[in-house]
């Protein structure tokens, strides 16, 4: 990749500054601009949908160099639910966690924006209520077979966001593999919001679907701000997708593999709880320097 020019391709905007870009795809390397200190990006987020990532601690993820943390806005209104957080100081002070946070409104709803019942205590989530529940970055989410609802739930949530010195709003283009209905979410990008996600995707999709509907994606999305593709994890889908030109991701695919005793390595993934592996007193990867290859041997763990 190659530094752009001073004035060369798409302009900065506030959200996102870009420093480079390759020339033989759409990869880009930038910056994001956020409140609780720069990301760099491409990045991918790890998950802690009620407040906290399983298997991992908020110092041990900074410890790594994370710098933006990912919730859900819909489980986080049930439990701990929002005075719970309100009463810790809010989510920053409730996940001992300092840096950047951005929660997306999971749970979707009905096609035309009706209500879910959220468990266990069965309260109904309409669409003001998402973003006043949010305590960070929270985006509006429907179905991914009615993008009109979708803009209108936007419009909506626009109307009851917070000030953007709180809280960024992004917009999700939605359509699943139908490209008439992705084309039809194009009228989100004339709204006033720093960034975009992609949504109703990473669901098993065949890859040739799942890469061209994300092209399709980010040939509709202006350039100069930030493109989050929701839920990709795998590494080959982020390196595609990254060349396709996302800028953001989050799976919980890492954590979830850990926790069933995988570990993931540049050749594939090794399953410690088979017996091969009991008298095997190597680290994961003799190549890596992370603080589990230093100090445990794979049948320890």
């Amino acid at each position: 990749a190659a530094p752009l020019a001073a004035g060369a391709g798409p302009g900065p905007a506030p959200l996102l500054r870009i420093t480079a870009e390759c020339g033989r795809s759409r990869a880009r390397a930038g910056e994001l601009l956020l409140p609780h200190g720069p990301v760099p990006c491409p990045v991918f987020m790890p998950v802690g949908t009620r407040g906290t990532a399983k298997g991992i601690t908020a110092a041990q993820l900074a410890a790594l160099g994370c710098r933006i943390c990912l919730g859900n806005t819909f489980h986080l209104g049930t439990r701990p639910g929002p005075e719970l957080v309100r009463r810790a100081g809010g989510l920053h002070r409730f996940m001992d966690w300092p840096h950047n946070l951005l929660t997306v409104r999971g749970g979707p709803d009905p096609p035309g924006g009706g209500h879910t019942p959220t468990p266990p205590q069965g309260t109904p989530a309409t669409p003001p209520r998402s973003p006043i529940i949010g305590v960070t970055p929270p985006c509006p989410l429907l179905l991914s077979v009615c993008p009109p609802p979708s803009v209108r739930w936007l419009d909506r949530c626009l109307a009851a966001h917070p000030p953007p010195q709180r809280q960024l709003l992004f917009a999700i283009v939605q359509g699943g593999l139908d490209p008439a209905l992705r084309t039809r979410c194009l009228p989100m990008t004339a709204r006033p919001v720093p960034g975009f996600a992609i949504g109703g995707l990473s669901g098993g999709e065949e890859k040739a679907q799942f890469w061209r509907m994300v092209k399709l994606s980010t040939d509709l999305l202006p350039p100069d701000k930030p493109r989050y593709l929701m839920g990709v994890g795998y590494a080959t889908d982020l390196v595609v997708c990254v060349a396709l030109g996302c800028d953001m991701f989050d799976c919980v695919f890492p954590t979830r593999t850990a926790r069933f005793g995988s570990a993931l390595v540049p050749w594939g993934a090794l399953q410690l709880k088979n017996r091969q592996f009991a008298r095997d007193f190597r680290p994961i990867d003799e190549n890596c320097g992370c603080p589990t290859c230093r100090r445990w041997v794979r049948g320890g763990l």
